[in-house]
């Protein structure tokens, strides 16, 4: 029964009882007795009816104490659960999906503990939630667990490390990969001379005189990294990664000197660096070997080669120019010093591109003049002699560029410099040339100028000759033809200054 029907019938009991009342006290006292109904009777109706009008209010209070207690029964026995899947298949049910989140970073640890060595992983990216939330509804977290349990899969990942297109082997993860690779760059970086630490150059520092800085280090090869699924068994020792990388499979290689060899000719034949021949025998002193010894050119074939490209600043000297003031009343030849000349000095900027620790190119990136020289100037008898040189020398060749300087490079002394440009040599001071030819020395077809004043230039790995021994030639005059012939890997010109028969740092004397 609802409110609205409970008041009506309230209404109706109550109009009943009135209209009872009513007609009880308008019964005449003249009237039989018998037709009359007695007043007492009348009241007890209307207590009847009163009766039944309590009870119907009370129903309606009942009523409504017995809706309120079942909503709010209904409501303290409503719960919210979370079915647990792994890909489609149910595991169980859970209180909160926090039980299964941390079932799994437990799984995972132990996977650690259990495999070390191995990068262990689970199909947990298939577990997924669907939450409901209704009557009565129960979860049975151990259960789910279990569930989940039987549902993950555990499998073991690696990486493969692949250079040049050839797999090289299979480590435990990237980090492991990254490790390994650093070990090999850190072979070929060179370090500083105080606490051996890697020196790499930053945009704002300056490398120091005679300390080479790293300006980058890079593979030449290229290098891939591939994760997948493997076998524990599969993986590579770290150590036998960076040996292979390292040195390849190569067997020891022996070369017996030949008539007409030289160390350059050998190193050039066998296409190996001419450094290697030196550090693989250092018994060889001044480029001298024989026919018939054994020299070790053993060189390694690493899977991956190291480009390293350095800067290196040092100071060099500047020869002094000479300043001759004539004199009729001298004999030609003769001189006497009226100023000694004082060298300058110069900062020479060098980038270098090594490959795995050997020199591949060298290029002068800058000079700064740090000190002047200052000429010396000297009387000189006027009296002509054919062939004296001035004292002041040219570059040999127009436009030149510097590929290799003077000093200890690949391994040995370096006694000139190396110079591409255009292809005319032209003598760099007046002389008599005393030598055309190839002497066999590494240097090839070669002209040497002697100018008559203690100086002499050596002009190496000619093509053609324009002059011929016993010229007299003047500074600038065209004498041959730059080549590759002898001891080169390209073509140039090495070009040498000597002084009373010692090798002289050409740049000493020439300048930008």
């Amino acid at each position: 029964m609802n409110s609205i029907k409970a008041t009506e019938w309230v209404k109706g009991v109550w109009e009943k009882s009135k209209r009872a009342f009513t007609s009880t006290r308008g019964t005449s006292l003249t009237e039989p007795i018998k037709d009359r109904k007695p007043l007492h009777h009348a009241i007890s109706i209307l207590r009847a009816y009163r009766l039944r009008l309590l009870k119907g209010v009370g129903a309606l209070g009942l009523l409504a104490s017995v809706s309120i207690g079942g909503n709010q029964y209904v409501k303290l026995h409503t719960y919210e659960v979370y079915h647990v899947y792994v890909g489609s298949q149910q595991a169980g049910t859970v209180s909160d999906p926090k039980v299964i989140e941390d079932f799994i970073v437990g799984k995972y640890k132990d996977l650690e503990v259990n495999n070390p060595n191995v990068h262990m992983v689970l199909n947990s990216e298939e577990v997924n939630y669907k939450a409901e939330k209704a009557f009565n509804l129960s979860s049975d977290d151990a259960a789910a667990i279990d569930g989940v349990n039987n549902l993950l899969v555990a499998r073991a990942i690696g990486v493969e490390v692949v250079v040049n297109g050839k797999p090289v082997g299979l480590v435990k993860d990237r980090e492991a990969a990254e490790q390994i690779l650093a070990q090999i760059k850190q072979k070929y970086v060179p370090q500083t001379k105080a606490a051996g630490a890697v020196s790499i150059l930053s945009a704002k520092a300056e490398p120091q005189i005679g300390q080479p800085v790293v300006e980058s280090v890079d593979f030449v090869e290229p290098i891939v990294m591939n994760t997948k699924e493997i076998k524990p068994d599969q993986l590579t020792d770290p150590k036998v990664m960076l040996s292979r990388l390292e040195t390849g499979d190569v067997a020891p290689s022996k070369y017996t000197v030949e008539q007409g060899d030289c160390v350059g000719c050998i190193a050039k034949k066998l296409s190996i660096p001419k450094q290697l021949i030196y550090e693989k025998n250092p018994w060889i002193q001044d480029d001298k070997i024989k026919v018939g010894q054994v020299l070790d050119v053993t060189i390694l074939k690493p899977a991956l080669t190291v480009r390293t490209i350095e800067k290196v600043v040092e100071n060099q000297e500047i020869q002094y120019d000479t300043i001759y003031e004539k004199d009729d009343n001298m004999r030609q030849g003769q001189t006497e010093t009226i100023k000694a000349g004082v060298n300058g000095l110069k900062k020479a900027t060098f980038q270098l591109t090594k490959e795995n620790g050997y020199l591949t190119n060298e290029q002068l990136l800058n000079e700064e003049i740090l000190q002047p020289a200052e000429s010396a100037v000297v009387k000189k008898g006027t009296k002509v002699i054919l062939g004296e040189g001035t004292g002041k020398f040219t570059w040999p060749v127009l436009s030149p560029n510097i590929t290799s300087s003077f000093g200890v490079r690949w391994g040995k002394m370096h006694k000139g410099i190396d110079i591409t440009g255009n292809k005319n040599i032209m003598a760099s001071d007046n002389g008599i040339v005393i030598y055309v030819g190839d002497k066999g020395d590494g240097y090839g077809k070669q002209v040497i100028i002697d100018h008559q004043n203690g100086y002499r230039t050596i002009y190496g790995h000619l093509s053609q000759f324009y002059t011929s021994k016993g010229s007299v030639v003047e500074k600038g005059e065209k004498i041959a033809l730059m080549g590759s012939t002898g001891d080169s890997t390209g073509t140039h010109l090495h070009f040498e200054v000597q002084r009373s028969g010692a090798a002289e740092n050409p740049m000493k004397f020439l300048s930008r």
